[in-house]
């Protein structure tokens, strides 16, 4: 009875937000937004009212009703969206067992309470409008993110292995270490990269990284395990970047291990690579250049 009084708009939000967090805890409570949305797409029967452009955002009309509303879980902490990459929350988790329309009106209902403390308003027509495309604003804005960084990922995934190990290193010395040694084509021992704080490398922490660029392929915990192998001084620290991410074992492996290392899949580098950009030398720049875009951003 309750699914039949909400608007069709309502009706349609309550359907592909309770099936996006369904999506990602059965991820394991993350995953890139990009697929999220595009499992949503699989899992949710759409009529055409709802596959049709919308026209107050220029974009299918489910997907920027799941932006949109995506805003109220993430007020209520059921959600959290980040660099591109969705999270639920315990909260989130919990929330599901209220079914597609609870979860929404639970979830609204917290929006409605934050706008109370945060942005008080005497209750206008005017003020609700603008309320309103405030929410849609930030929906906009947090699309805008997500749709950069899947270029970002697009762009990087044309990069041969070289290049793609030529951008790690010019990640380094952004964040303020020297290369003396990036990897040369053929057999090098396992590394790829070398990286001191100072020219002699007397300063800790001293970086061997290994590098693999391989979009559709997870780093192995055998791999991750070499590296290990290969941090045999007080000081060295290992880092592994991997474009096609990492299982399961290679992560627990990392984070038990009694040698520091750390694992960058390609959303982290990408977060890195947008802070640190601004540091790049030119040169540095063009592998992977950047121009930002500024929008008036009210807190989320």
């Amino acid at each position: 009875m309750a699914q039949e009084k909400l608007s069709p708009s309502r009706q349609l939000a309550s359907r592909v937000i309770f099936a996006a967090l369904q999506i990602l805890k059965e991820k394991g409570g993350e995953a890139p937004g990009r697929e999220v949305v595009a499992e949503v797409e699989k899992r949710v029967q759409f009529d055409d009212w709802a596959k049709a452009i919308y026209e107050k955002s220029g974009y299918v009309r489910w997907q920027s009703i799941l932006h949109f509303f995506s805003i109220d879980c993430i007020k209520a902490g059921y959600l959290i969206k980040k660099k591109g990459v969705w999270y639920i929350t315990p909260e989130g988790e919990n929330a599901l067992s209220l079914g597609e329309v609870g979860l929404l009106n639970a979830a609204s209902a917290a929006y409605r309470k934050w706008q109370e403390i945060n942005q008080p308003v005497t209750g206008s027509k005017e003020e609700g409008v603008a309320e309103e495309s405030q929410q849609e604003q930030e929906a906009t804005i947090q699309k805008m993110e997500q749709l950069a960084i899947e270029g970002l990922k697009k762009q990087i995934a044309l990069k041969l292995p070289y290049e793609f190990q030529d951008l790690a290193a010019a990640l380094l010395r952004g964040m303020g270490y020297h290369t003396p040694f990036v990897a040369p084509l053929g057999k090098h021992g396992g590394v790829d990269i070398i990286a001191y704080r100072d020219p002699l490398g007397t300063v800790s922490p001293r970086i061997k990284a290994q590098i693999k660029h391989r979009p559709n392929s997870t780093a192995t915990v055998q791999e991750v395990r070499q590296l290990m192998g290969l941090l045999q001084k007080d000081g060295d620290v290992g880092i592994f970047v991997s474009s096609g991410g990492f299982t399961a074992d290679a992560k627990t492996t990392a984070r038990s291990s009694h040698v520091h290392v750390e694992l960058i899949d390609l959303d982290r580098f990408i977060a890195l690579w947008q802070e640190f950009h601004v540091k790049l030398s030119d040169e540095d720049k063009y592998r992977l250049p950047l121009k930002p875009i500024f929008f008036y951003a009210p807190s989320v």
